[in-house]
């Protein structure tokens, strides 16, 4: 697989690489600094299969850029990796043909289980701004859970696999055993008619659900 980079710090572009690496053992990685950069590498590169884009670049608009690879690259899905994370610019990325929105902020596992996600074609948003409104741009608004027949606690596990968490880290987080956070994972993946957690997350996000009180779990 083939990977292009766009941000303008170095150290940025070399944790990117690395993410990836570990995504995709093997895996080629372009990187470019500017959009002019970018744009040459696109052009150069028939076989990309993911571009990863900076919003904040010294020669050019991220978004017009986003556009722009959208327009002449359609088949190849773009995350936006970005240090502003408000909901106008995840709804104007996203609204631009983005695959995903991930903070500059999230940790190492969040990026790669988002990542995984946009892979298995779903759309990554950040769950804090799912929490206000839903997907931006999704097909129903804010359906409740409870239709798809989950628990309260199955919504609290849901909520943190939309984080990227693991089964431990979300029993750590809800104070529940391992073997109890994979008993809700296994009734949310049956619920959803999901096959696996990646699966699950993006059943979610296609139906733009709302994680109620997000923030407090």
């Amino acid at each position: 697989m083939k990977f292009l980079v766009i941000d303008d710090h170095a150290l940025i572009r070399d944790a990117l690489a690395s993410v990836l690496a570990q995504l995709q053992p093997g895996s080629a990685v372009i990187e470019a600094s500017t959009c002019a950069e970018a744009l040459e590498a696109v052009m150069g590169q028939a076989d990309l299969s993911l571009v990863l884009l900076d919003l904040t670049l010294p020669d050019g608009d991220g978004f017009l850029l986003l556009e722009r690879l959208r327009r002449d690259r359609p088949g190849v899905p773009v995350v936006v990796l970005s240090a502003v994370q408000d909901r106008a610019s995840v709804t104007r990325a996203l609204g631009a043909g983005a695959s995903g929105f991930i903070p500059k902020s999230a940790q190492r596992e969040i990026m790669l289980n988002a990542l995984r996600l946009v892979f298995a074609g779903g759309i990554y948003v950040p769950p804090e701004i799912l929490a206000h409104g839903g997907r931006p741009g999704a097909e129903s608004a804010s359906a409740p859970l409870q239709a798809a027949g989950l628990s309260e606690r199955q919504q609290e596990v849901l909520a943190l696999l939309m984080q990227g968490l693991s089964n431990k880290a979300i029993g750590h987080r809800l104070d529940l055993a391992e073997p109890t956070v994979k008993n809700h994972v296994t009734a949310i993946l049956k619920a959803l008619g999901a096959h696996n957690r990646t699966a699950a997350v993006a059943a979610a996000n296609r139906r733009g659900w709302t994680i109620a009180d997000n923030e407090k779990r």
